[in-house]
């Protein structure tokens, strides 16, 4: 059986090796070329985001377009397809939680709470509690590259702010660092390959991690993945890969845009809330002086405050809630990409070793070489292996962008409620004013 491949997934006999080198039937043209290949596709066809199919309507002009092309609709069959999916099935549960500061002579630094629960048998205890800094994440991160190279491998945050902008300590720092950490192993432990890995075991249950110790065994696995086709090129990627390349340059160019108009929004949102609460002060003080006019004048005072507040609670979800799932995916799409090439590495190899291998039968009639078929073998590992994971991950992002996308349209309801209130009480207030008045006048 081929190296990650996940139980049920190995061949249980040969593939003609035109189904494995074009997994989709001859009628279908690949979309795009693979690296350092020249294909030529009929059309002008723009990539569409349909979960890696081709489409031929062009790029979205408008927000609802852009969220059918997300499909955020409740795709039920999809959803069906993940056996994964419901959580009846687990029996891993990680959270990473309570940060800790500590500081010594030589560094500072963020520790995390790692707790595990699991009746597995690969562990010798049905509880775990550990602490683990992000460099321990990373570690965790890179071993299950190293290891499982058919897989894909959920981001982690990105490790380096830029000095003097972002304090890496700050406590909004933090928690959304956190909150990111406990995403991925979320999703690691969730795999139904990854959470087997004994790096994951070692992470989840060690006291004290030792990075330099062996497991040396997984390690060396993905060598030869990883460096695979140094002399190969890769004639054609199938047209289903060539699907999922096209999808995820265009996920990321509109997640790009979005997170860019996103913090342009932030940023004329702090300037506006910077000015409002000038402008509401001003009402305040400006009541103290005006003996006749104080309630009201408190008033417009009252209501600015309040739409202060609620402005600044819709920045901060935008900053730690809505942005921070736009750069995960960003991180994901790179991940996605970096699967496909060692794919097309693994193909690129087959290939060559494949024509190496019929040139010398036709010359002295010797049987196929036993490491074509290992290429071959890898070959049906990463298709199968990075199609699961693809369907996977596809059903991850709907939930993930249904749960933001609700929760952002909640937050803006709630913050225009806000000031909706505020300003209609002040309307009342005004009314019991010059109703009072008129009776003063009366009298």
């Amino acid at each position: 059986m081929s190296v990650g491949a996940p139980k049920g997934l190995a061949s249980s006999g040969r593939k003609p090796i035109t189904e494995i080198l074009h997994p989709l039937s001859a009628a279908e043209e690949p979309l795009s070329p693979g690296p350092d290949v020249t294909v030529t596709v009929e059309g002008d066809k723009e990539p569409g985001l349909t979960n890696g199919t081709p489409v031929e309507t062009p790029s979205p002009a408008s927000a609802s377009l852009l969220f059918n092309r997300l499909q955020l609709d409740n795709d039920s069959e999809a959803d069906g397809r993940d056996p994964y999916a419901t959580a009846e099935t687990r029996d891993l549960f990680v959270t990473v939680d309570d940060p800790k500061k500590h500081v010594s002579t030589m560094e500072t630094y963020i520790t995390y709470r790692v707790s595990t629960k699991t009746t597995r048998i690969e562990f010798d205890l049905p509880e775990y509690c550990v602490r683990r800094r992000y460099q321990d994440f990373d570690w965790l991160r890179t071993k299950l590259e190293d290891s499982q190279p058919t897989h894909l491998i959920p981001p982690l945050p990105e490790k380096f702010v830029m000095k003097g902008v972002v304090d890496r300590f700050s406590e909004e720092f933090v928690e959304t660092r956190m909150k990111a950490l406990d995403k991925f192993l979320k999703r690691v432990a969730d795999h139904p390959v990854l959470s087997f890995n004994p790096h994951l075991n070692a992470f989840l249950s060690a006291k004290d991690l030792n990075k330099r110790q062996g497991l040396a065994l997984l390690t060396k696995v993905g060598e030869s993945v990883k460096h695979a086709a140094g002399g190969y090129k890769l004639r054609a990627r199938p047209a289903e890969f060539c699907a999922m390349g096209e999808y995820l340059d265009t996920f990321s160019h509109k997640l790009g845009t979005i997170d860019r108009i996103a913090q342009r929004i932030i940023k004329e949102q702090s300037e506006y809330l910077t000015e409002l609460r000038e402008y509401g002060s001003l009402y305040s003080n400006w009541a103290g002086s005006e003996e006749e006019l104080q309630r009201p004048l408190e008033g417009v005072g009252n209501s600015v405050s309040t739409c202060c507040g609620a402005l600044d609670d819709l920045s901060e979800n935008m900053s730690q809630d809505f942005l921070p799932v736009l750069r995960e995916y960003v991180l994901y799409i790179e991940s996605m990409k970096s699967v496909l090439r060692k794919r097309d590495q693994s193909q690129a190899e087959y290939e060559g070793r494949l024509e190496a291998a019929a040139l010398r039968k036709q010359e002295d009639r010797t049987p196929m070489p036993a490491e074509v078929e290992k290429c071959q073998d890898k070959v049906e590992c990463f298709n199968a292996d990075l199609k699961a994971d693809w369907e996977r991950w596809q059903s991850n992002k709907r939930q993930d962008f249904k749960q933001l996308l609700t929760g952002t349209a909640d937050k803006n309801i709630h913050y225009y409620e806000k000031c909706q209130a505020a300003w209609e009480s002040l309307v009342t207030l005004l009314q019991d004013k010059q109703a009072e008045d008129k009776t003063s006048e009366t009298n």
